[in-house]
């Protein structure tokens, strides 16, 4: 018999409980993939990002170099 289990993992006990279900060798822990309608970043969009907040607030000209 299989049971699936959803555990919010942005919680300390959901943490805990995943950390010591890992240990288990019964136990396959699977990980949903980012859907298409969350917001994702690369890095360097980040840093960019980034880079224009810290100019936009200080008046500045900061370029960080390529990644």
């Amino acid at each position: 018999m299989i049971v699936t289990a959803e555990i919010d993992v942005t919680r300390p006990a959901g943490r805990r409980i995943v950390k010591d279900l890992e240990s288990k060798k019964s136990v396959k822990i699977s990980y949903p993939l980012i859907g298409k309608s969350e917001n994702t970043y690369t890095t360097e969009e980040v840093f960019r990002s980034a880079e224009k907040i810290v100019n936009d607030y200080f008046g500045t000209s900061l370029k960080l170099k390529n990644l």
